[in-house]
């Protein structure tokens, strides 16, 4: 029998991880659905009802071709795929934090029996209006299928959270690596999320960077954007857009110094106890956040937990949806890409031992060692 060689298993995974780059994005696009979308004439109220139907957080806005100029000077088309024809034009995307920087707007909603009204003129513009009051609207991205797991990694890890891949697309000629590819007959959505989760089903082939702790990650934050437990839903909105944050935690209220509850302070060291996330939005529609609006961010992520439109009809899982998704500067990151994707959240808390906030981890950051590990892998072989 064959004695075994010292450091043979270090040796296999590397090996392992070397096959897990040469992924390529259509690697990940097995079991994508078809592309929701919305046209540019379509009221933002009639967009988010669209959000809300097919539970995604954001949606390409399709128009006529040559006649608008795309979101970063992007000429995104579908064409037709015998003639070559182009029928539509995508000129950017709407996320739920440009929905909700849009009822923030500048001169804010107004309180009272007004704010219902308001609320329904904010909701009646055109989707086309509004797109680019979020950083991820000011520009639409695109990769191509033949794109490596890397580079791909490389986009996401800079802040982009979605980006669409042709489907059927003439990309035989076009080089491998991350390019705009201008005409396809379709298109998919490819998202951090999607990334995160191909990258859980190979954990297997990922151990060593899978054990390393979350403090590897540098999460621990001097400055934590949050909001207490009497800042109201109407506020909770406003601090998103003026923070352009898609979450922010909900902390106690200080018994020691006087808390501006309209604000978002520094949260750091503060008991946790709930996260408003503009996501949280797709769990009602238009009519249902109205009656909302005059209560508390923390009894809305409540009433959202439980709404039908957001979670099964499962009890445990309605349960688990009111759960702090945390970890400790010590957790593996294997356990916090588990959390990110069994509970399908963008950001897990770092709390200690006591419950308090020390820090944040985001997909990108997820996103950003893992790759920063498997470069390390390749020149180690």
């Amino acid at each position: 029998m064959e004695e075994a060689k010292p450091g043979g298993g270090a040796t296999m995974q590397r090996s392992e991880s070397m096959r897990l780059k040469e992924k390529k994005v259509k690697d990940l696009m097995v079991d994508k659905k078809r592309l929701v979308e919305v046209p540019y004439t379509a009221s933002l109220a009639d967009t988010m009802n669209t959000l809300v139907a097919n539970k995604v957080v954001a949606v390409p806005v399709a128009a006529p071709p040559g006649q608008w100029i795309g979101a970063g000077g992007s000429m995104i088309v579908e064409s037709d795929k015998q003639t070559g024809a182009v029928r539509k034009h995508y000129i950017g995307i709407v996320t739920m934090l440009d929905v909700v920087a849009h009822i923030a707007g500048e001169d804010h909603l107004s309180g009272g029996d007004d704010i219902s009204k308001d609320l329904d003129q904010r909701m009646s513009v055109p989707v086309s209006s509004i797109i680019g009051h979020s950083f991820e609207g000011l520009s639409l991205w695109t990769l191509n299928p033949n794109t490596s797991l890397l580079d791909c990694m490389e986009v996401f890890s800079k802040g982009v959270h979605r980006a669409m891949v042709p489907v059927d697309g003439q990309v035989e000629n076009v080089s491998v690596g991350v390019e705009l590819v201008e005409s396809a007959s379709s298109y998919q959505m490819l998202t951090q999320m999607d990334v995160l989760r191909f990258l859980k089903d190979h954990a297997a082939e990922l151990q060593c960077v899978m054990a390393r702790s979350v403090q590897d990650l540098g999460a621990d934050t001097e400055r934590i954007y949050a909001i207490t437990e009497r800042t109201t839903l109407i506020d909770a909105i406003k601090c998103l857009k003026a923070a352009m944050l898609n979450a922010v935690p909900i902390v106690r209220a200080s018994d020691v110094c006087e808390d501006d509850h309209k604000q978002h302070i520094n949260g750091r060291c503060r008991k946790l106890i709930g996260t408003f996330s503009a996501t949280d939005l797709r769990g009602c529609y238009l009519a249902t956040l109205k009656s909302w609006l005059g209560i508390s961010a923390l009894a809305f992520t409540e009433e959202v937990a439980s709404s039908p439109l957001y979670t099964s009809s499962d009890t445990q899982d309605r349960a688990s949806r009111r759960e702090l998704v945390t970890c400790h500067a010590d957790s593996p990151l294997s356990e916090v890409i588990d959390k990110a994707v069994t509970r399908h959240v963008h950001r897990v808390w770092v709390v200690d031992q006591e419950g308090l906030l020390v820090g944040v981890v985001s997909l990108t950051d997820v996103i950003r060692v893992m790759r920063h590990s498997l470069l390390l892998d390749s020149d180690d072989m």
